[in-house]
């Protein structure tokens, strides 16, 4: 393994319920000189996992697109410059690589790196995967994807034809040494998802933007049916995707909170779902989702934006929204947030939308509110 890693966090610990998105940007993005996080480079990204590293977190994610964010490439990066934190894709669809190439990816990180890789999983966005030629993930091809990739860690080969695909042999030749990756899935944690987590998953990303009510209600539909197939329920390790702008500056609050906000807003059924599980007002949407820099798009926004770009449309979404589904003002504040959270049954809070080191703070005031942390080797 490469020994690169950056200086400890001052308290040496780990912070064991806290983690964090790497934001590696979108190059299109303005640069602003009120925004941190407008028009990052890969390789500012690289450097937030490295610095998540030195602060303490448990582990970053990396939310892939297909342009400058590859997964593969960008966490294999961290790998090399870090040697203790989690290194997690949250997410890439299932549909877009192939279980074998899936499962080689998974097997040379642990080989590299050792066993630190989370393979996060989503089933897609249909519209952006219907344009490239590749289908939405069933939940039972999901179920059979998950398995197929376990079967091949486990040295077998595959032959399969079903919901997750035909392919007439697979085999991975050389396996890694040491246990083997998680498998995480992306979600909101409604009610068929929560049956195929209770199935084959080892950890939940639960999707941002939604308030502690909502995180609660999917924790118990996600332990139920963990009880139902008699599985331990605190078997599945259950993450809290929270945006964070603790301490920033108006615009910059803006960008990270409500305009990326918006992008999910303005997604067709995700920003029904974001309202039927948050109780917010379908009317609402509908006037947010009727700002005209949207109504003349014949595409979902973060097509064609990037969220430094939707600062207008975005001042329509009630503030209440953002203040009860986001960790957003005074540190004191955002520990609220964070608290709250984690009583509704979060096992992990994953700071999302602002730099790793633009929660340093409060990193370090939540492991100092909690005494979270212990010394890892």
């Amino acid at each position: 393994m490469t020994e690169r890693a950056t200086a400890p966090s001052a308290s040496g610990a780990t912070i064991d319920d806290l983690s964090a998105y790497m934001i590696s940007g979108r190059i299109r993005g303005v640069p602003d000189p009120r925004s941190q996080t407008a028009g990052r480079s890969p390789a500012q990204g690289i450097l937030d996992g490295v610095e998540a590293e030195r602060i303490g977190f448990r582990r970053v994610f990396l939310s892939e697109r297909w342009n400058l964010k590859e997964s593969a490439v960008l966490l294999g990066a961290v790998g090399a410059r870090t040697s203790r934190i989690d290194l997690g894709t949250g997410l890439f669809n299932a549909s877009s690589r192939n279980p074998l190439h899936a499962a080689a990816f998974g097997s040379t990180m642990h080989a590299a790196f050792g066993p630190r890789f989370v393979m996060g999983l989503g089933r897609g966005d249909r519209y952006n995967l219907e344009l490239v030629g590749l289908r939405e993930s069933t939940f039972a091809g999901l179920r059979d994807y998950v398995s197929i990739i376990r079967r091949l860690w486990r040295g077998e080969s595959v032959t399969y034809d079903g919901p997750a695909g035909s392919y007439p042999l697979l085999a991975m030749g050389d396996l890694h040494d040491g246990p083997h990756p998680e498998i995480w899935f992306g979600t909101f944690g409604l009610p068929r998802a929560a049956e195929v987590i209770a199935d084959c998953m080892d950890g939940v990303l639960l999707v941002p933007n939604l308030t502690p009510d909502g995180t609660a209600a999917a924790v118990e539909r996600i332990r139920t049916a963990c009880e139902r197939v008699g599985r331990d329920p605190a078997s599945v390790r259950i993450a809290q995707c929270v945006v964070t702008a603790p301490e920033l500056e108006e615009v910059e609050t803006i960008e990270i909170c409500h305009a990326r906000a918006l992008t999910y807003l303005q997604t067709p059924k995700w920003g029904e779902a974001l309202c039927a599980i948050n109780g917010w007002s379908e009317t609402t949407l509908a006037e947010i989702r009727n700002h005209p820099q949207l109504t003349s798009l014949d595409t979902i926004a973060d097509n064609v934006y990037h969220r430094s770009e939707l600062v207008a449309p975005a001042r329509s979404i009630p503030d209440a929204w953002m203040k009860t589904s986001c960790a957003m003002g005074s540190i004191s504040e955002c520990l609220a947030r964070f608290t709250a959270f984690r009583d509704a049954g979060a096992d992990e809070i994953v700071t999302y939308g602002s730099t790793p080191a633009q929660n340093a703070g409060l990193a370090e005031a939540w492991r100092r509110l909690t005494n979270r942390g212990h010394p890892k080797a």
